[in-house]
């Protein structure tokens, strides 16, 4: 089974998006009917929770399910929406500018970060507010690896490398911490599975996944980090 597998069904919003530092910096550089555009926008929480000001949405994903939660998401908040199918940047060409680029989780999914950045900074009008956790988001796992696997794993990059790769590529961006809830692998049915498919294990090995949990559970807050700059 492919492991680094993304659901939709981890990526529903809730009802009510709770109010975060990410948010806070998205919003207060978007003009009132402006645009915002959502890069890896799974259901959309980074473009919704700032819906107003924003009236148009632009998301993009690699998953056509994903693009689908994300239009429907869209007509519940009673915003117009475009979408476009692909990853990023490759797909840069054909995706409008828009006022505020988000990416939320995304940048450590990257393997060439600087063409990813910079596609980013030339399609904001007014700002690029990139949220990530502060350490890798599956080095939650690395019990597991040991435990498994026998694999000491990697507890880097971090998410003040990332302020590095954008001096050096002249870009000064600020970045600021906070703490939050972990959302993803908590409240969908199976969410175990993800988690052993994520740790390359067989389903005949569910049971002990399982067990391994319960002994030692995922943390329920993590320290994430919003990394923003403003288009001079």
């Amino acid at each position: 089974e492919k492991p680094w597998i993304h659901p939709p069904a981890l990526f529903e919003i809730p009802d009510v998006i709770q109010d975060s530092l990410s948010h806070q910096r998205s919003r207060e550089a978007m003009p009132l009917g402006g645009t915002v555009l959502d890069i890896g926008c799974g259901g959309g929480i980074a473009s919704f929770a700032i819906t107003p000001p924003a009236s148009h949405v632009i998301g993009v994903d690699e998953q056509q399910a994903m693009l689908d939660l994300y239009i429907a998401n869209a007509e519940k908040y009673k915003v117009t929406s475009e979408t476009v199918l692909g990853q990023w940047p490759a797909v840069a060409a054909i995706t409008p500018v828009a006022d505020v680029v988000t990416v939320f989780h995304v940048a450590f999914n990257v393997g060439d970060i600087v063409p990813f950045l910079a596609a980013l900074n030339s399609h904001a009008r007014k700002r690029v507010v990139i949220e990530v956790p502060v350490v890798h988001p599956m080095s939650n796992m690395n019990d597991g690896w040991q435990h498994f696997w026998n694999l000491i794993r990697p507890t880097v990059p971090v998410a003040s490398d990332l302020i590095s790769v954008l001096a050096e590529m002249g870009i000064k961006a600020n970045i600021e911490y906070f703490e939050s809830e972990i959302l993803l692998d908590k409240k969908v049915d199976g969410a175990n599975s993800f988690i052993r498919r994520r740790l390359c294990l067989p389903e005949s090995r569910q049971n002990e996944v399982d067990a391994f949990i319960a002994e030692n559970p995922l943390p329920e807050r993590r320290k994430l980090a919003v990394i923003w700059w403003d288009i001079e």
